[in-house]
């Protein structure tokens, strides 16, 4: 998902997004520890999409990004 994207969603969203995320990462951290990650760039792209979501939420705590 771009930025861009990812500021278009509401605060909502980007929390249900950030716990798919989350529990994506844990399932891909368990593959690679039992060498069956297929894709091991896909732990690299995730972790770049997690923070992302969390800049974007602490964007809307600071107040430097109103909910429209």
């Amino acid at each position: 998902m771009k930025m861009d994207e990812i500021r278009q969603l509401s605060v909502d969203d980007l929390k249900l997004h950030l716990e798919d995320l989350l529990e994506e990462m844990e399932n891909l951290r368990i593959q690679h520890s039992t060498h069956q990650l297929d894709n091991p760039m896909r732990i690299r792209d995730v972790r770049r999409e997690i923070a992302a979501v969390r800049t974007v939420l602490h964007e809307y705590e600071l107040g430097i990004r109103k909910q429209e």
